[in-house]
Order: structure tokens, then sequence, then C-alpha cells
């Protein structure tokens, strides 16, 4: 495998800006897919979260680039970058700009939550790499703003979050305004079935990478769960983040409103704390990583979408207050600790109610996490008892007087009181009101009133029809 970005044989400006980064070597799924990419061809890039994947489509396409000429249409451009995030998409464009800073290359972000004016201009000159989240992307060449008829390459990173139920509809409406004859990267750190289905359908003769199996963990991440009952997440948590080794922490919230939930909690408890999630107006959310950053809030609660965008070095613990509905979620969420060669421990509190959830979890990742229990974590579990209430299960008792109901003779809609003292009389074959009963086992061959019949009563003796002898 390559160990120097210059064997890869990337432009000279390029390596210059690698170096005043600090990087020396690429990782694995760079030095797996930069050489594909350079030559043009379609790739579909799995890696764990934090492995490089950004770096692993930039910077062969901004070699490409640096061999092109021209200059990109107006409101136009000729690379595109997809993203699920705000916060994602601006660290793309800021490592594009650092990666390329001596090319001369144009940049342009844009996202939702800020005012279209400052994204328009960009658009009007023209730009040589956007990166987009697909809403805005959309409301823009709706206005007329934007267009992709020059697009040459499309990147969609973190491309199972991309294509998940909520995005594939905007996808694939931008994919009808983009050039068919493109060259199509797919980064993700999960690949599900479905995933794979869409990937066949946009991609042609894409080289495969894959840096780690499907939802493997971050080999440097110590894991383990609390079992614990749902109402003590919340004393657990705040007793996690105060005890010694604890650093920049992230929580997980399956809600937004369980994120802002969360943080008034930790505040209650002395605890400052930020939560970054969708209804956060983007200057908020940039002074809660802010925070993050500097250590003012050493813990950050997100729910998985806004997650996507947090790349912080030195993130100590990732804690779930809530366990995923999607399993492969999890292996998103610690990869947010243990970065760059780091350790880093993941905790997940799961009541009783998560369980399901947790055995999905380790089913994925074909491993059992090293559990413990704290105080009343059963507490859940008499909810099932309804063992001790099978006295009700007498009920056959009960039923045993319905067969007895079967040679009571009473007369047809006219029960009364008075009618089981009549259960021993012996069943009279014809006439009177006894006759309208249904006869008991043994006598079914006695003569029976047909009811849908205004006039007919074979009561007397005479046959009746076919039909009416049938046995029961």
């Amino acid at each position: 495998m390559t160990t120097t970005f210059e064997a890869l044989g990337l432009d000279t400006r390029i390596l210059q800006a690698l170096a005043e980064e600090g990087y020396s070597s690429p990782t694995p799924i760079q030095a797996q897919s930069i050489p594909s990419v350079m030559e043009g061809r379609d790739l579909l890039g799995i890696a764990q979260t934090g492995t490089g994947k950004t770096a692993a489509f930039s910077l062969p396409i901004l070699h490409r680039l640096a061999q092109q000429t021209g200059r990109p249409p107006r409101y136009g451009c000729r690379v595109l970058v997809l993203s699920p995030t705000r916060e994602l998409a601006s660290q793309i464009a800021d490592s594009v700009r650092a990666y390329g800073r001596h090319l001369g290359l144009s940049t342009t972000v844009v996202f939702g939550g800020v005012g279209f004016g400052g994204q328009k201009s960009a658009l009007a000159r023209g730009v040589d790499i956007l990166v987009a989240t697909p809403g805005r992307l959309q409301d823009l060449i709706d206005q007329g703003a934007a267009r992709l008829d020059h697009v040459t390459t499309l990147v969609l990173d973190e491309a199972d979050q991309m294509l998940d139920k909520g995005f594939l509809p905007a996808i694939r409406r931008l994919l009808k305004a983009i050039p068919q004859q493109r060259q199509t990267l797919f980064f993700s750190a999960t690949m599900p079935a479905e995933i794979n289905k869409l990937a066949a359908e946009m991609l042609t003769d894409p080289v495969r990478v894959a840096v780690a199996p499907v939802a493997t963990t971050a080999e440097k991440v110590a894991q383990r769960v609390i079992h614990l009952p749902a109402g003590g997440k919340r004393q657990a948590l705040a007793e996690l983040l105060r005890m010694e080794g604890i650093g920049r922490t992230l929580v997980f919230s399956r809600t937004k409103h369980g994120a802002d939930r969360i943080v008034k909690q930790l505040d209650q408890d002395g605890i400052a704390a930020n939560a970054i999630h969708g209804n956060k107006a983007q200057n908020a959310r940039e002074r809660a990583l802010a925070a993050f950053r500097d250590g003012s809030a050493p813990v950050l609660v997100a729910t998985d979408i806004a997650a996507r965008g947090i790349d912080v070095d030195g993130v100590t613990h990732v804690i779930q207050f809530d366990l995923p509905e999607v399993p492969e979620t999890y292996v998103h969420r610690i990869g947010r600790t243990a970065r760059a060669g780091a350790t880093g421990e993941a905790i997940a509190l799961c009541s009783h109610e998560d369980r399901d959830k947790l055995r999905a979890i380790e089913r994925l990742i074909r491993q059992q996490i090293p559990a413990e229990t704290r105080s009343g974590a059963a507490t859940p579990e008499p909810a099932r008892a309804p063992a001790p209430r099978q006295p009700q299960q007498q009920k056959p008792p009960r039923g045993a007087h319905k067969p007895q109901r079967q040679p009571q003779h009473r007369p047809g809609g006219h029960a009364t009181p008075a009618e089981p003292k009549r259960q021993a009389e012996p069943p009279r074959p014809q006439g009177g009101d006894s006759a309208r009963r249904r006869p008991a086992a043994g006598q079914q061959d006695a003569p029976r009133r047909d009811r849908s019949w205004r006039e007919g009563d074979f009561r007397d003796g005479s046959p009746a029809p076919a039909f009416l002898r049938r046995g029961r």
C-alpha cells in the first residue's frame, strides 16, 4: 500500500498544502481511493467515520481540476459535493480550501438557515467546487440562481444518510439536472443493502473500496453498556460527566426535543452543555460547536443528523442517552471518538425498553458489549408479570356449563331465569314451542322449523325438505 502522498502522483501544489497541514502519509481509504478517482472512475468507498473520507475524494478532484483549463459557468459549478448537514458541508468546504489553497480554484458552500444573498452572489460568478445541502441547493435552482448542467463530478458524502428516505426525493430531483456523463463518488461509513441497490443505479462500473467491514466499530473505542431504569438515566449521565478523565463528551439523543431537555437537566445539575440539532439557528449551532471546541461547554448533546458534521479532535467520550432505532447508527456515533489514532470510550445507557435495540446492535457488530447493571434496572420488568393473575384461567369451570346448556330446551329467544329447572325434562320431538329449539346431540334427525319460511311449518309430522334434515 502507498505510504506517502508523493507516491500517489498528486500535483506538487497539493503536496505543498498537505505538508503545511501536517499530513505526511495517506490513510487506507485515501491510499485506495485516490488513484482510481484520479483516473476518472466511479467509486463506492466504505470507511468508518474519521478515517479521512473527505481527503480521499477532495485531493484527486483538486488534482484533476488543476490539470484542466477554462472557467466555470455563471450560476454553475464543475464539481458538486452533496452533504446531509450544514456542519459537514462547512467542514468539507474548509478542507477543500485548505488542500487547494495554491491552485487558484474557487469553492463555495450553500446550506439553509442563512440568507440567500451571499450564496446567490457567489454562484452568479460561477464556482469550481460547490458544497451544498440538497434542500438549499434545490431552492436556489428553483429561483434560477443555480444550474447543474456543467457538473462533471458528483460526490455524495455520508451516502447512507444522504440516501435515507428523507433525502432521497431531493437527491433524485437534483440528479435530473446533472448530466448523465459524469464521475460519481459515494463515500459512506455503512452500506446497508438498500444503499447498495441505489448505488447500482447511479454508479457506472464503480471501483469498490472497503477499508472496514460494514458496521465494524473502531478498534480503539472501549465500549460498555449500563443497564438501568429509564428514570435513572438523568442521574447516571450526570454522574458519568463528573467522573475523572471525562473530557469533551458527545451525548446522543434520539429527538430534538429530547436533546433540549437533556441540556436543561444538565444545567440544573450544574454541568455546562449545549444542544445541536436541526431546529437550531445556524448561528446558535456555530456558537455551540465553538464552545465545544474551546472547552467552555465541553458537553454537546446532539441528534444523529446534526452530529454528522462534528469533526472535533479530542472527544474522549460518547454517551448514548438513547439507543438508536437503526443499528448502523451506533457505528456512526461511537466513531466520533478515538479519531486519528487516539483512544476513546463509548457508553450506552440501556433501559428495559431499549434491550431489543441493544440486541440488534450486538448482532450487527458481531460482539457482545461489556455490561454493568445499576440499581433498579429490573424495575421495568414487572410490567410483563401477568403470571400471578393466572387464577383468571379458571374459566374452564365456567365453560363447563356450556355443554350442559345444550340439553336445555329453552324456547328460542325466550331465556328466563326459571329455564334451568326444566333441564331434566325430556325433549319433545314435535309440537309446542320447544320444537323451535335447536335439537340436542343425538336428535339431529328431529324435524325442525325453517324460520326463513313464513308459512311452512313441518312440526305436524309431514316430511320436511331435505335441506332441513341435515345432521348438525
